[in-house]
């Protein structure tokens, strides 16, 4: 956790899938810089934790543990609210816990989320993972994110992956069914009351769906506040890319905005709705809203 002395909000911080903590201590020390308390749990069974690798009991045990982690994160800072974060597989957990933590939500940024994955297991390797989720559930299967390029174009960024002792390389049928159920968390939201939302996407991702992500945060017409940022030539995680550092003081940009305007009491419904699209990468022209392939 990074605490300043008097922090001016708070952020939960949640990672992916296979990632960690460690992954993305830059930003978090950043935001705290800008007096931000921050909160990096590392999921049950993964990261630091070593027992159940890779293993959950329910979707219900995993947006528990999110609930727990903001009121311990709000009862050690002393925010009223907090500002949730997901990254990758991560942003699928933060609209899976939003309903109950909406009201100590003060904003929503969902870093290249994995709402829409172009990365998942064949026909056959789901009928498996179906049929030991009923009868094998801690049998384990090999996430299909093992090449370290899907992440990064950088070689020291892909030995990192590739060496990093504490990835989750497998999963549970348990955490894969899980996983699944959270899946329909993102066509919920429509229906729940919104607050900033800011959604960051790299151009060349292989990982998630940038086109169908940017239809899905076009669809939240009832959420007022939104805003895309996208990177050109960036890979799955921003912050192991050249683009990092616009990145990171583009999060950090928008959560200390988001942070002061619900101190001064500005709702989401009396903010100025933010243009659909960013372009975040100083002297690239700014694209047009149509969707297109990614």
């Amino acid at each position: 956790m990074w605490l300043p002395p008097k922090p001016a909000g708070a952020v939960l911080y949640l990672h992916g899938i296979q990632s960690h903590g460690g992954w993305f201590e830059g930003s978090a020390a950043r935001l705290a810089d800008a007096g931000l308390a921050v909160l990096m749990p590392d999921r049950r069974g993964s990261g630091m934790n070593r027992d159940d690798r890779g293993h959950t009991r329910s979707a219900r045990r995993l947006v528990q543990d999110v609930g727990e982690a903001a009121h311990w994160l709000r009862q050690t800072s002393g925010a009223e609210h907090v500002h949730l974060v997901g990254v990758s597989w991560g942003g699928k957990l933060a609209l899976a816990s939003y309903p109950a933590l909406s009201p100590a939500v003060a904003s929503l940024s969902l870093v290249t989320p994995g709402l829409f994955p172009l990365v998942d297991f064949n026909l056959r390797q789901k009928a498996s993972v179906a049929w030991s989720a009923m009868f094998d559930r801690r049998r384990t299967f090999v996430i299909p994110l093992g090449d370290p390029a899907l992440f990064t174009t950088q070689p020291q960024r892909q030995r990192f992956i590739r060496d990093d002792e504490r990835n989750l390389r497998s999963a549970t049928p348990a955490f894969f069914w899980a996983s699944a159920r959270m899946d329909r968390a993102k066509h919920r939201l429509h229906g729940l009351p919104p607050v900033p939302l800011a959604v960051f996407l790299a151009e060349d991702d292989h990982i998630i769906d940038n086109a169908a992500t940017r239809a899905w945060m076009r669809g939240l017409e009832n959420w007022p506040v939104r805003r895309l940022f996208e990177y050109a030539g960036a890979a799955h995680t921003l912050e192991f890319e050249p683009v990092s550092g616009q990145y990171v003081e583009d999060l950090t940009s928008w959560i200390v905005e988001q942070n002061r305007r619900f101190e001064e009491g500005l709702t989401a419904t009396g903010l100025q709705p933010a243009p659909d699209r960013q372009t975040a990468c100083p002297g690239d022209n700014p694209r047009n809203d149509a969707p297109r392939a990614d």
